[in-house]
């Protein structure tokens, strides 16, 4: 009876995922169209420009980020154009020799050696070695957050104790009190895997979120508290009832970010892809499902690139995953859940 009951389950699932699957890929970008990381429009050209050895037109868009004192779009804009210096020395090397003292050439130059140095197993070492680079470019520009989130990056990976972490986090909010990126990197120093704690993670993330603004993307703080937490098989194994609702609660919080933001609109991009994650490590796939309909064709690194070996086809394996599991679970006579359903 046993057996006989299982085959039926097992046949009833197949039937619900024939049936309700093609209706669940409407709004669904096809595999092959889905991009990693995608530049926006006005970053593309710079970056086809830099392809060229061309450095005026990414520092052009720098300066346009620094004169409107738009710090979030100076901070993506900055990452991308690191990202490209990395594997093309002689780009940046060529702007620094038309112009040694331009602030954005400096924040390119000093994030650049962040990154370098993050990457080295010695990173400590490194790290202390490109403090005068950080100095010059927080000093270089006065009024811009963005060097003293490379500041932030750079405390934690020196191990400098809380009382210098909070000094370089005075700087910051005082340039910009609701700076994504600078409030990403505290949040990674007072994680577990750094110098604090799962509930210090939650308490600073719910704090933040709730002095921000409702589009500000300091409303994604605290799910990726949530990601932190999820990425910890020791905490996960004692989870209490408590960072369960705090879970949920921060989900909760990325999904009214993310519905004032239309589908397909690559800013919000990063955020629902870290939403989707959390949302389907909940078994919340309804919901997982309708964030992979808003993200569109943009996938980004972070976070699939965290939890697995290649970050597209992670990606694109969860999105295939949570399809198959809203099928499976639609009743036969029923319709396909597009959005709203929160299972556990």
């Amino acid at each position: 009876m046993v057996c006989t009951m299982s085959f039926l389950r097992a046949l009833l699932t197949t039937a619900r995922t024939l049936r309700h699957g093609p209706g669940l890929s409407t709004g669904l970008p096809a595999d092959d169209a889905v991009m990693l990381d995608a530049p926006d429009e006005r970053l593309s050209p710079a970056l086809v420009a830099a392809a060229l050895g061309e450095f005026e037109p990414a520092a052009k868009l720098l300066a346009t980020t620094r004169d409107a004192a738009d710090w979030e779009s100076r901070d993506r804009t900055l990452a991308r154009l690191v990202a490209f210096a990395r594997n093309r020395d002689g780009w940046l090397g060529g702007w620094l020799a038309a112009a040694p003292r331009d602030p954005d050439a400096l924040l390119v130059k000093a994030a650049l050696a962040v990154r370098r140095a993050w990457e080295s197993p010695a990173h400590a070492e490194l790290l202390r070695e490109v403090g005068p680079l950080i100095t010059a470019a927080s000093e270089a520009d006065p009024r811009d957050p963005v060097p003293w989130r490379l500041a932030l990056d750079h405390a934690r990976g020196t191990h400098a104790p809380h009382t210098v972490f909070e000094s370089l986090w005075e700087q910051a909010v005082r340039r910009s009190p609701h700076h994504y990126g600078s409030h990403v990197s505290a949040l990674r120093y007072l994680s577990a895997e750094w110098y604090g704690s799962h509930r210090e993670c939650f308490d600073f993330a719910e704090r933040a979120a709730e002095d921000a603004a409702g589009d500000s993307l300091v409303q994604a703080l605290p799910v990726r508290a949530a990601f932190a937490l999820l990425r910890d098989e020791e905490a996960v194994a004692r989870v209490t009832s408590v960072q369960v609702d705090r879970v949920d609660a921060a989900a909760d919080l990325a999904i009214s970010f993310s519905a004032r933001f239309p589908a397909g609109d690559p800013w919000p991009a990063e955020v629902r892809n870290l939403l989707a994650y959390v949302l389907v490590a909940r078994g919340r796939a309804a919901e997982a499902l309708e964030q992979f309909r808003l993200i569109g064709p943009y996938a980004t690194s972070f976070p699939w690139a965290s939890v697995t070996g290649e970050a597209l086809g992670g990606f694109l394996d969860a999105r295939a995953d949570v399809r198959l599991r809203v099928a499976s679970t639609t009743p036969l006579c029923g319709r396909p859940e597009h959005s709203g359903l929160r299972g556990h």
